[in-house]
């Protein structure tokens, strides 16, 4: 039946192996569990209800793109626009958090109309490959950045930003020796390696005093403090310009940033004809969020450890969004899985999405300076649509003063201004 269904044999996978790919996207990315629900807290959900709906929307978002396009892209509640929804919408505009959820229900309903509809292929083919292409090095880069600074390697510096770590402490050692056993399981092609170097980073963190599990406790979730969440959004400030604000703002995160993680692992996979399924199973993920009570889900950037790790179908999803299920009941013991033994798997994983750099005709600056922005801006501004915004405000730009209007469609156009527009709109808000 699963082979039938999902098509094991015929896009070279088995069972085992979408096993273990399954549990590496769901290590690498269960931190989202309790970060996502720290951001919401911030927002006024409680932290508690917050861990439930960030394991249900990830349960959900999994199951839909696994059982509607059958390909191992992971949904969860995406970083930077979690931000955008607490700290911005409900903190800077003045929206409540049951107001902010009813702005994500409309981007969500926005997306979905995108989504089922011409506009997602017109809007996709008028994205030229340079920036696609650039999308998928910048967030490689940015993974890479997200790696370096979650295994100690990269600090924070008051003078430079930021600057190489102490080479010398426990953690920064435990995340080198890691690295160099992920880095020869995987060039050796080692099954399972990625599951594997992060079971011996852990056992590393144990033995070198890292991991402390003297405050371990195990205890029950409150799922009742969920029920004020649930169905809790609001359309008291539908009439509002702040609500229309939130709700556009959202709208352009979730669809353009979604569409550029999507062409990515698509075209990793060799699967680029099921863009438009994936794009629609994010679609209806993203509008049930605000009926669950979070910020939207995008496809994740972690997804591309899973794809390492020879996830090939939708059976990896799955298998990552019952693990997230399960997992609220283990999560004091998933939270002692340190940074160390995750680093080192952003780290490579940046250095594999790197290598579509070579497809970027950089001798044509109209091509080339565009794209540069992109690569370089989504991970210096820490967020992929800021990114994206740099890369795609200059490219038409560029063309028009080398008087080359007639290579952008006018969709990208429209994009373009859209995203200017959100520029502005986020300056006249600070």
């Amino acid at each position: 039946m699963l082979e039938r269904f999902f098509q094991l044999k015929k896009y070279q996978s088995s069972l085992k192996q979408e096993l273990v790919a399954g549990l590496v996207s769901f290590f690498t990315i269960v931190y989202i569990v309790v970060v996502n629900s720290s951001i919401l807290a911030d927002a006024g959900i409680p932290f508690e209800a917050g861990v439930i709906v960030t394991a249900l929307t990830s349960f959900v978002g999994c199951l839909l793109v696994g059982l509607y396009s059958n390909t191992p892209i992971i949904l969860v509640p995406g970083m930077g626009i979690n931000a955008l929804f607490s700290y911005t919408i409900v903190k800077s505009m003045g929206l409540s958090w049951q107001e902010a959820l009813a702005a994500v229900t409309v981007s969500g309903l926005i997306f979905v109309v995108v989504a089922f509809t011409k506009l997602s292929h017109l809007i996709m083919t008028a994205i030229p490959d340079s920036l696609k292409n650039a999308t998928t090095v910048g967030i490689g880069l940015f993974l890479t950045f997200i790696g370096l600074q979650k295994g100690g390697i990269v600090i924070s510096s008051p003078s430079t930003f930021v600057s190489l770590g102490h080479l010398g402490s426990p953690h920064v050692i435990v995340t080198i020796i890691t690295l160099i056993i992920t880095l020869v399981l995987f060039v050796r092609q080692v099954p399972g390696n990625f599951l594997i170097s992060i079971v011996l980073g852990t056992g590393l963190s144990f033995i070198w005093g890292i991991v402390d599990i003297s405050h371990l406790q195990s205890t029950a979730l409150p799922f009742a403090s969920y029920a004020k969440v649930f169905m809790g959004f609001s359309f008291a400030k539908w009439w509002s310009l702040p609500f229309w604000v939130a709700t556009f703002s959202l709208a352009l995160v979730v669809i353009f940033e979604n569409m550029g993680l999507v062409h990515g692992y698509l075209q990793q996979l060799g699967r680029p004809e099921d863009q438009s399924r994936v794009l629609q199973a994010n679609a209806i993920s993203a509008a049930s969020c605000g009926l669950l009570g979070t910020s939207p889900t995008v496809s994740t950037a972690e997804t591309v450890a899973g794809i390492a790790a020879g996830g090939r179908t939708g059976l990896t999803a799955i298998i990552t969004g019952t693990l997230f299920l399960i997992a609220l009941f283990f999560i004091p013991y998933i939270r002692l899985i340190p940074d160390s033994a995750i680093a080192p798997i952003l780290i490579l994983i940046g250095g594999i999405m790197i290598q579509s750099i070579q497809s970027i005709n950089f001798k044509d600056l109209s091509e080339g300076l565009p794209a540069f922005f992109v690569i370089v801006f989504i991970p210096l501004t820490y967020s992929i649509v800021d990114g994206l915004a740099f890369g795609f405000i200059a490219y038409p730009l560029l063309k028009l003063v080398l008087g080359k209007r007639k290579e952008v469609a006018f969709p990208l156009y429209l994009v373009s201004f859209l995203f200017l527009l959100n520029f502005v709109i986020n300056a006249l808000e600070m």
